[in-house]
């Protein structure tokens, strides 16, 4: 939709999307470490203590709010990264300013979603997502091109829509929790209430910090990309949202299917069935692979009519066009990483993975397409300069990622299986 108010619209919200995604992404990677925690206490029916552990995840949704907001308050330091026009910077901030609201009700959300998903409920987050998405298409048409007595706000519109269409689901989803029969086998309401219990909060940060950083680590490559790929123009950036959109909306298929995955091996390690959580692991990763070939071969035939729905802009088709034979085939290494990665999340392994993110992402990923995309050497080829050149860098990158993960996942099951 902004694409089709105006390019520097679009360009603004590149920038934007790709700060809020960080803080956003990482702050939910790291309330992502009560999905594996409650998964096991549910594989080993300890239903009692999965209340407590969803109180402890507000408690810490509340400490990440606070970080998270100062961020989207006062952008400029990651602004000035973009060495973009005054114009773009503003309506950035005002975007990442308006989502500083909407952040609070993001995050208790994703504990929600957490504890269905972890339990094996993910038919409601489902559906509330759903309802959300229809009443975001309508509020975002009505706050980026004006309507009703409300002015035209462009890019920052999208994070009016988003505000009030997370605040709604998050007040859904409290509701549920609250008179649900079926939620009070856990004690979250009705129990009293309880302080913050440090150590709790240390086993979650101890899961939730190297797992939100692997989070941040992912995103960030797209972020720092945007922020590098500005410095091209209006254009460039443009046509590199458009791709980066697109692989957003695919990213959803392997991530699903990661979730599902690292669920069921989550409550098989909890219930001690350690042949069952290999096999559902290598299971998770298999499909993954598969659908994600697939659709990267759809992807490649379509690419043309992909980006026209996007934008009539043909200079931004132009940009974007080249770039989508990343998407194409760089699908396979993406689903084997995550998938792989949730299937080690679910054995409560971090820290290693998260090394490995930042070792490919940030070493191989970023540092060859900075020199592959803005040639500050001379050496590129013309072919992967711009923003080719960066998603060529990340592509190597996810290959690398996902074949370290791969291995050391067999490391993990080995060692495992021995101690029991």
């Amino acid at each position: 939709m902004t694409s089709r108010f105006s390019a520097t619209d679009l360009a603004a919200l590149a920038v934007g999307t790709s700060i809020y995604i960080s803080i956003f992404v990482g702050l939910n990677g790291v309330l992502a470490a009560l999905a594996p925690v409650i998964g096991q206490l549910f594989g080993a029916q300890r239903f009692e203590a999965i209340g407590a552990e969803v109180k402890q995840g507000i408690w810490l949704a509340l400490f990440l709010t606070v970080i998270g907001c100062l961020v989207l308050l006062f952008p400029q330091p990651l602004l000035s990264l973009a060495h973009a026009s005054s114009a773009l910077n503003d309506k950035a901030s005002l975007y990442l300013r308006i989502l500083a609201l909407a952040l609070p009700a993001t995050l208790g959300f994703r504990i929600y979603a957490s504890l269905n998903t972890a339990i094996g409920r993910p038919k409601m987050v489902m559906a509330l997502q759903i309802g959300a998405l229809a009443l975001k298409v309508p509020l975002n048409a009505l706050f980026i091109f004006g309507g009703l007595g409300i002015p035209a706000l462009g890019g920052p519109g999208c994070a009016v829509a988003t505000g009030i269409t997370v605040w709604v689901m998050f007040l859904i989803c409290g509701l549920i929790v609250r008179f649900n029969p079926s939620y009070r086998l856990f004690g979250v309401f009705g129990t009293g209430l309880v302080g913050p219990v440090w150590t709790a909060q240390r086993e979650l940060l101890k899961l939730g910090i190297p797992m939100g950083l692997s989070y941040l680590i992912e995103v960030t490559a797209f972020t720092f990309m945007a922020l590098f790929i500005a410095r091209l123009g209006d254009i460039a950036v443009a046509g590199h949202q458009i791709t980066a959109n697109f692989g957003t909306v695919l990213y959803m298929i392997p991530l699903a299917i990661a979730n599902a995955t690292g669920t069921l091996v989550a409550q098989s390690v909890g219930a001690r069935d350690l042949s069952s959580a290999r096999r559902i692991g290598y299971s998770g990763i298999r499909l993954a692979a598969v659908l994600s070939v697939t659709i990267g071969c759809i992807v490649w035939l379509a690419r043309g009519a992909i980006v026209r729905a996007y934008t009539p802009n043909e200079a931004v088709i132009a940009a974007a066009l080249p770039l989508y034979v990343f998407i194409a085939f760089y699908q396979l290494f993406d689903a084997v990483q995550v998938t792989t990665a949730f299937v080690l999340r679910a054995y409560k392994v971090a820290v290693i993975p998260t090394l490995m993110y930042a070792v490919a992402l940030w070493g191989v990923g970023l540092g060859s397409g900075y020199v592959l995309g803005l040639n500050p050497f001379g050496i590129s080829p013309r072919m992967l300069q711009g923003a080719a050149g960066f998603w060529m860098g990340n592509s190597a990158a996810l290959a690398l990622v996902g074949a370290g993960l791969l291995w050391y996942l067999r490391q993990v099951q080995r060692n495992i299986e021995q101690d029991n």
